[in-house]
């Protein structure tokens, strides 16, 4: 399904020598999700997948921002098989904050004192499916106004202005309110009601923490060991890409649990 896109991309960084590589682009491609499915270093990947190599594309692609692309035609795709259109008019953003690993820089990791979590502070939008539209990566002192700022930016950016409203925890105030009211966005914050107790779901706001659930399936994502804040987003847009790839194809990873059942 993302093969034009990555056959593309191959021909407009042909080699000089015309070498087209040692290994398959496929192969590159099955390293990367491998890797943010197990979550195991470079140097511990299976031997049939390539090694060093898939690191440089991993690069190249954030760079260049080839994995966005790759996750952008995935997300339309599914949403128009959910007979919507491309872009939502109805998105959802929250926060988390996970724990980094100890080669993290301290110049881009902080601590949340309300989760009391010393590392970064993931922000994502998602659509009413929990598909992911744009993410953000900070450091967790960072505060929800300010992660907020950015994903409205970015939202107005990505989808064309076709957004008109945004769901919110009590995590954000006034002040993304008011910025997103200057993009033509209604903020609306989502009050936890006082007689529940424990977690209760709230109506389409709950999308986005279903999603955080999946990509924590994602062991690349259970913790923050990436360098670049750039290399952890793109680590998220990889990991929607894995879901929507199977979701379109009707593919399963089968479970252990399944895979006990099977044998007996």
């Amino acid at each position: 399904m993302i093969e034009p896109v990555i056959t593309a991309w191959k021909d407009r960084h042909r080699s000089v020598s015309g070498h087209q590589g040692t290994y398959d682009m496929r192969e590159i491609v099955n390293a990367i999700l491998y890797q943010g499915r197990t979550g195991c270093q470079w140097a511990y990947l299976p031997h049939d997948l390539p090694q060093k190599s898939a690191t440089y594309y991993f690069a190249a692609w954030r760079d260049d921002g080839t994995d966005q692309v790759i996750h952008e035609l995935l997300r339309c795709q599914v949403r128009e098989r959910a007979r919507r259109l491309e872009d939502p008019t109805l998105v959802v953003l929250d926060t988390q904050s996970v724990h980094v690993a100890a080669g993290v820089p301290a110049t881009t990791s902080g601590h949340d004192p309300a989760k009391r979590v010393p590392g970064r502070k993931r922000g994502l939008v998602v659509d009413v499916l929990g598909l992911v539209i744009t993410v953000v990566v900070l450091a967790a002192s960072t505060h929800d106004n300010a992660a907020g700022t950015v994903l409205l930016d970015q939202v107005a950016e990505h989808t064309g202005g076709t957004v008109r409203k945004a769901l919110v925890d009590q995590g954000f105030k006034n002040q993304v309110v008011v910025h997103g009211a200057g993009l033509g966005i209604d903020v609306e914050i989502v009050a936890r009601s006082p007689q529940h107790k424990g977690f209760v779901p709230q109506p389409k706001r709950w999308r986005v923490e279903q999603t955080y659930g999946i990509l924590i399936l994602h062991r690349r994502l259970v913790r923050d060991y990436e360098h670049r804040p750039s290399s952890s987003a793109s680590r998220v847009y990889w990991a929607m890409t894995h879901v929507m790839t199977r979701r379109l194809t009707g593919a399963n990873a089968p479970t252990w649990r399944e895979t006990q059942r099977v044998a007996a």
